[in-house]
C-alpha cells in the first residue's frame, strides 16, 4: 500500500456540497448497504482508532454512530481502550439495528451487562457524549452539513468528533477507464477535506484538524474487484446511467478493467486508489452574542455556567 499524510489550513468553501449526490439515490443506498462492514471500512476503522492515543483525557462517554457498516472491529478496540466509558450505539439505517444489537448486547447472565462497557442503544440525548466516533459515513450522505449538525449537538461541551471518509482522489483509475470509453461517470465526486475542514467550523466545531491518506488495494480479478465497490457503495451521481446494463457491457467493462488497471509493481493484480480523509474536532463552550435583546438556549447557559473543573477537554499531546 503506497500511503501519505498531511494537514492543511482550510481555504474557502466550494459553493457545491456534496458536489454530486443524488439525494433519492442516497436514501436509497442507505436503507439497503449490506448490514456488515467492508474490509476497508475496518482497516480504516483501526487507523483511525491508533489516533486516539493523541487525546489527552479518555472521555467517559462515547457514541458510535452506525457501528455496523463503520466497522465492528472498531468498537471491541475501543472499548478495550476505555473500557471504563459508557457507550451509546445509534444506528441511523434500520435494517441495521438488529444486527447491532445481536452483535454487540451482552446476554442477560454476563456480568458486563450492568458494567460500563456494555453498550446502549439509540439515538443520543443533546450534549450526552464525551466523544462521537463515525467511521465512513459522511461520503455517502446526501446533505452531510445535517449530519455533522447532529453529532455536533450529540457532543457535551469540550467533547470531540472523529470521523473518516473517502475523499476526491478515490477511484481514480475507474473514473479514468469510463471517460477513456465515452460512459457516464463511474461515481459521484467526493467531497476535498478543506471542505469538511469548513464545514465543521460551521457547525460550531473548534481546531479541527483534518489530514489523509491514499491507501491502494489490488485485486486478483474484476470480478472481485467489483464485489468490493459494490459493498463500499453504489453510484450516487446524478448524471450515472440510468437504465440496466446488458452482459455484453459487463464483458466490454471486466476487459478494460483488466487491461487498464493491471499494475505491473503487483504483478499485474489490478490496483485502485482510495483517499481515505481522517478529520478530529471540538465542540468548544457556547458564545453568547451580546445585543440589546440576547437569547440563550437552556443547555447553553448550562454549558456556559458550568464550574471549569468539571470540563474534560481534549487536546493533540
Amino acid at each position: 500500500m503506497n500511503q501519505y499524510t498531511r494537514a492543511s489550513p482550510f481555504p474557502a468553501m466550494s459553493s457545491e456540497r456534496p458536489p454530486s449526490i443524488d439525494p433519492v439515490a442516497a436514501a436509497r443506498w442507505h436503507a439497503a448497504a449490506p448490514a456488515y462492514s467492508p474490509w476497508l471500512h475496518e482497516e480504516v476503522a483501526r487507523r483511525m482508532q491508533e489516533r486516539l492515543q493523541w487525546l489527552r483525557q479518555a472521555p467517559k462517554s462515547w457514541c458510535h454512530w452506525d457501528a455496523v457498516r463503520g466497522g465492528l472491529q472498531a468498537q471491541a478496540l475501543i472499548s478495550a481502550r476505555y473500557p471504563q466509558a459508557r457507550c451509546q450505539v445509534h444506528e441511523s439505517a434500520g435494517h441495521c439495528r438488529p444486527v447491532a444489537q445481536q452483535a454487540l448486547a451482552s446476554p442477560w447472565w454476563n456480568p458486563s451487562r450492568w458494567s460500563a462497557a456494555s453498550p446502549r442503544f439509540g439515538m443520543p440525548d443533546d450534549a450526552s457524549v464525551q466523544m462521537l466516533w463515525a467511521n465512513m459515513a459522511l461520503h455517502m450522505a446526501a446533505d452531510p452539513q445535517a449530519l455533522i449538525g447532529q453529532w455536533q449537538r450529540a457532543l457535551a461541551v469540550d467533547g470531540y468528533l472523529m470521523f473518516s471518509c473517502l475523499g476526491p482522489d478515490t477511484l481514480q483509475e475507474l473514473h479514468a477507464v469510463y471517460a477513456a470509453l465515452g460512459w457516464p461517470p463511474a461515481g459521484q465526486t467526493f467531497t476535498d477535506m478543506h471542505d469538511w475542514g469548513d464545514m465543521l467550523v460551521q457547525a460550531g466545531f473548534a481546531e479541527p484538524v483534518m489530514d489523509m491518506e491514499h491507501i491502494r488495494l489490488t485485486f486478483a480479478t474484476p470480478e472481485r474487484l467489483l464485489q468490493e465497490l459494490r459493498e463500499l457503495g453504489c453510484n450516487l451521481h446524478p448524471q450515472r446511467f440510468a437504465a440496466l446494463r446488458g452482459r455484453r457491457w459487463r464483458e466490454q467493462l471486466h476487459r478494460a478493467l483488466a487491461e487498464r488497471l493491471a499494475d505491473p509493481q503487483h504483478a499485474g493484480r489490478l490496483a485502485l486508489t482510495f483517499e481515505v480523509i481522517y478529520g478530529h474536532a471540538l465542540k468548544p463552550a457556547p458564545r453568547v452574542r451580546v445585543g440589546p435583546v440576547s437569547s440563550v438556549s437552556l443547555q447553553d447557559m448550562r454549558s456556559i455556567l458550568r464550574p471549569e473543573g468539571g470540563k474534560t477537554g481534549a487536546r493533540r499531546g
